[in-house]
């Protein structure tokens, strides 16, 4: 009887092992999308305009979220923090928007991976949080994994691939926002206030730039804000169901897709340094993922 109620846990477990691979593979994939999109749209449309039109289109498609949990979640002490974690988001998306219209997908891609790199360097210091010396050696690998991508020195930087970093260093920020809010406020909280938020923080800067779409456009930005909001939905899920270890290396597809969308829209050809770069990046935040979730674990 033990026997068969272990082979039940186990086949349980490699099913949700399937499901977590697949929907975090669909996430991806989504992402690629969204990127696609944004660096097609912004041949006519700044990518400012594209950010806030991202963040509303996002918006229309959780309402029926909001009808379903009502005004409770909007219950806080910390508006202040929210509006903190909502505005250097809108930051790190018109940054990374801005990078996607002027370098290469994949590469974009590539280099956005280094955000939890920068989540835990600033943890070390915001949250006083202690590294250990493989920890460490990750981080360092991870750094080391942009700097092949970019290879200051042998090429001229361009400011995409700094728009990015940056912007990869701020939405590091705003993760640790986050973690700080998770403390007192609810999941549903958090996201009430991002998806409520980034709408008008992210109209400002567009209206300097505004121009009213024509009617091709107006289906690429509802695309921008169905598939980026999906994404977000389908990697959360994917978390759920499996563990972040396990599931994470599919998160790289994204670069495949980014490099297919790449090539076959924009003529972009991915560069052997792009894809080792992103391979020791990944391979940084894979295995500092490993290290936090069994550190996490209690102790049996």
């Amino acid at each position: 009887m033990a026997s068969k109620e272990g082979a039940g846990v186990a086949a349980g477990g490699r099913g949700n092992v399937l499901r977590g691979a697949l929907l975090m593979a669909a996430a991806a994939a989504c992402y690629a999308i969204l990127h696609g999109s944004v660096r097609y749209i912004s041949s006519e449309i700044h990518p400012f305009e594209i950010t806030f039109f991202r963040n509303l289109f996002g918006f229309i498609v959780l309402l029926p979220w909001f009808v379903i949990h009502g005004l409770r979640p909007l219950r806080t002490r910390r508006i202040g923090l929210h509006l903190l974690r909502a505005s250097s988001n809108v930051v790190a998306m018109l940054m990374f928007f801005m990078a996607l219209s002027m370098t290469p997908l994949a590469q974009v891609q590539a280099l956005g991976f280094t955000a939890p790199l920068f989540t835990t360097v600033l943890a070390i210091f915001i949250l006083g949080e202690r590294v250990r010396l493989r920890r460490w050696t990750a981080l360092i690998a991870g750094f080391i994994g942009a700097l092949i991508i970019v290879r200051p020195g042998l090429q001229p930087i361009d400011t995409g691939s700094v728009l990015t970093i940056v912007s990869a260093a701020i939405w590091g920020f705003t993760l640790i926002t986050i973690k700080v809010l998770s403390r007192t406020d609810s999941a549903v909280t958090i996201t009430a206030y991002m998806v409520i938020l980034m709408s008008p923080l992210s109209l400002l800067p567009a209206l300097f730039y505004w121009t009213w779409p024509d009617p091709a456009m107006w289906v690429w930005l509802v695309v921008c804000g169905v598939s980026g909001t999906v994404a977000q939905l389908l990697m959360a899920q994917s978390f759920r169901v499996a563990e972040a270890t396990v599931v994470l290396p599919f998160d790289f597809t994204k670069i495949v897709w980014g490099a297919l969308i790449g090539y076959l829209a924009f003529g972009e050809v991915v560069d052997i340094w792009t894809w080792i770069g992103a391979a020791v990046i990944f391979s940084g935040i894979t295995y500092i993922t490993y290290r936090e979730r069994k550190l996490a674990k209690p102790l049996k």
